[in-house]
């Protein structure tokens, strides 16, 4: 089994190597030179990033040859998705230019985080989603920070389509990841990973839908190697949904489906993007199945302790189909050298989107209020 010191543990928490892990502080205050912000940039912030690179020993121990794995949790953020660092720079040079509305298109994540830092800043935000093909735990977090919700028939990428005809009225800033604030701000979770490793990963698995995020950590990784702090760049490996894959099959897909809805997407905007970064990396684009990904959500509460939504899961359910049978001939896992490191990520907290878990009916254990019939149940259920 691959062992993680406790050592490695206790560093990304209390590492003075650099300021950039300080929890106290925003991503815009803990990356400034890396960020298209100035000393008048008005920072509207909700103190994300900083999430734990948390290691993940059974993980590990299935990878084998003494790699690696750590898991990147994202849903530790504000509004408990990666869409907070993206959000705040934003936002933030929304108000710098002057605007009064922000929009979004978007499948839960966008919305929510959209309506938090809009609300910070005090001005108004309106979304554009598809009718009734989103979380309700998202849904109710744009609701609760007083949000426009408007519901559109058609899938996500036709609500994307009407945000881009409203970019071009005045005092609107749209803040989905056509934005390229939004990359900006994704790129420093690269950063956290750097500084929490002191060097990039060699291999960097994540979920795919709009593609933004593919986009914004090769980025970081990029400029992290450029500026010294590392020395190499990591291979970047996406997986998407099976039914919702359009950078895999290479065509738009017109009605994608899966249960994980955040990687709901049939026309990426940040597609060239992330192909770019693919390529560039030695990487590959792969999919998951749905089952695949609820079997590799279940997992990963269960063995590693972490839950998150479908989506979040398609990185782990991607890293566990290429220990198995059927990987790609070329699966990229295959190239690292004994002792890599790996870093998942996790992009949202399990909490937005219950239903997977929900729709086996599960039910408590019903009992009397007696010790010998609770015991009874516990041996039963070892």
């Amino acid at each position: 089994m691959c062992e993680i010191a406790a050592d490695d543990v206790v560093g990304f928490v209390m590492s003075t190597i650099t300021s950039a892990l300080n929890p106290c502080i925003g991503v815009i205050e803990r990356y400034r030179a890396f960020l298209p912000v100035s000393e008048t940039t008005p920072v509207i912030s909700l103190n994300e990033g900083s999430t734990p690179l948390i290691p993940a020993p059974r993980l590990s121990s299935i990878v084998g040859r003494d790699c690696r794995v750590y898991l990147k949790f994202e849903g530790l953020n504000p509004t408990g998705s990666f869409k907070d660092r993206g959000m705040t720079v934003a936002v933030s040079k929304a108000v710098e230019r002057g605007a009064s509305l922000v929009v979004c298109a978007s499948t839960g994540n966008t919305s929510a985080s959209a309506a938090a830092y809009a609300a910070r800043a005090g001005i108004q935000c309106a979304v554009l989603i598809p009718s009734g093909k989103i979380a309700m735990g998202k849904l109710a977090q744009a609701f609760v920070h007083g949000a426009v919700v408007i519901a559109l028939e058609g899938n996500f990428d036709r609500c994307l389509s009407l945000i881009r005809e409203l970019s071009t009225e005045p005092g609107i800033a749209v803040v989905n990841s056509i934005n390229h604030d939004r990359l900006e701000g994704q790129k420093t979770a690269a950063f956290e990973i750097v500084d929490a490793l002191g060097e990039a990963p060699d291999l960097h698995i994540l979920p795919v839908g709009n593609a933004g995020n593919t986009a914004a950590y090769w980025k970081g990784y990029a400029e992290y190697l450029d500026s010294g702090h590392s020395t190499r760049l990591p291979r970047m490996l996406g997986f998407q949904a099976a039914n919702a894959a359009p950078i895999y099959y290479d065509r738009v897909i017109e009605q994608p489906e899966t249960v994980a809805s955040a990687i709901r997407i049939g026309n990426p905007a940040s597609w060239k993007l992330a192909k770019a970064a693919f390529n560039g990396s030695g990487g590959a684009v792969d999919i998951v199945t749905d089952g695949e990904i609820v079997s590799a959500q279940r997992w990963l509460a269960s063995n590693e302790g972490l839950f998150v939504e479908p989506a979040s899961a398609a990185s782990v359910a991607g890293l566990l189909k290429c220990c198995s049978e059927k990987a790609c001939a070329q699966c990229p896992l295959r190239l690292l050298p004994e002792g890599a490191t790996i870093v998942c990520t996790l992009t949202g907290h399990g909490l937005k989107d219950v239903a997977a878990v929900m729709s086996d009916g599960p039910q408590p254990l019903f009992a009397a209020p007696s010790k010998t019939e609770i015991l009874a149940i516990l041996k039963k259920s070892k």
